[in-house]
């Protein structure tokens, strides 16, 4: 059996320790709800840690890091306590190969927005929608076992135009009461990395209960996982004529035309 992908999930987790209303839904913690369904779905084939804003270093250490196979980030109040430090860190495991799923408000993260190099700005609304999930690309591995669509009757509108650069793939759009609709789930590349962006679930709605929601997760999960015996950076190194294998190093232009 290949060994279990180990993931990690980040939780911002400010709106459960402050508003009552959102510790009713989730009385430990978003991130706890979503480990629970990716352990119930994923079972022996992912070993799930979780991580908060609070913990020292966001629990997101250079040996924790390394030591992760996917990523998943949820903030939402407050994005800009998370130490830039950390954000360079998590940008550099990235791109040398560790998945990461941005969840829902996670669009205006640090990281999310570095990733992406645009602002990842949208239009919203918080007034109890219905969200109707439609799958356009049903052949991806993300979209495997979900029906079409996905209904959840109680969430936040996001709608277009979503300022992001045009994803990789296209897996779900969504529909709105109100007739907008939105890239709900996509996914990039960078690096050496994988990543996916989902946007349903709102702390204000139960959404991280729904089945459907933490199976589209799973998948991704499963789906950005890299090989943890290839994380590796790009890096530029210098090749001789007639050697594919061996690169050097790269000491700068000026001594671009040296033997090295």
């Amino acid at each position: 059996m290949n060994a279990s992908i180990r993931v990690l999930v980040w939780g911002e987790n400010r709106h459960e320790q402050r508003e009552p209303e959102v510790a009713k839904i989730y009385p430990d913690g978003m991130h706890n709800t979503i480990r629970r369904g990716i352990e119930a779905r994923l079972g022996e084939r992912a070993s799930v840690a979780t991580a908060t804003l609070d913990d020292p270093e966001h629990g997101l250490t250079e040996e924790v890091l390394a030591n992760t196979d996917v990523l998943t980030w949820w903030g939402h109040a407050a994005h800009g306590e998370v130490s830039d430090e950390v954000v360079e860190r998590v940008h550099r495991h990235v791109l040398s190969g560790m998945g990461l799923l941005v969840l829902h408000s996670g669009h205006w993260s640090k990281i999310f927005t570095k990733l992406m190099g645009t602002t990842c700005t949208l239009r919203w609304r918080s007034e109890n929608d219905r969200e109707l999930v439609w799958t356009v690309n049903p052949a991806h591995p993300i979209a495997r076992g979900i029906p079409h669509p996905i209904e959840i009757p109680a969430q936040e509108m996001y709608g277009e135009q979503f300022d992001i650069p045009a994803p990789d793939e296209l897996i779900f759009i969504s529909s709105f009461s109100g007739g907008e609709v939105f890239r709900s789930g996509c996914t990039f590349r960078r690096g050496n990395g994988k990543i996916f962006y989902f946007s349903p679930g709102d702390q204000d709605y139960p959404v991280y209960h729904h089945p459907d929601v933490l199976q589209v997760i799973s998948n991704g999960v499963e789906w950005a996982a890299g090989d943890p015996a290839r994380r590796e950076l790009p890096t530029l190194l210098r090749y001789e004529t007639g050697d594919f294998f061996n690169g050097h190093g790269y000491r700068g232009a000026m001594a671009n035309k040296e033997n090295q």
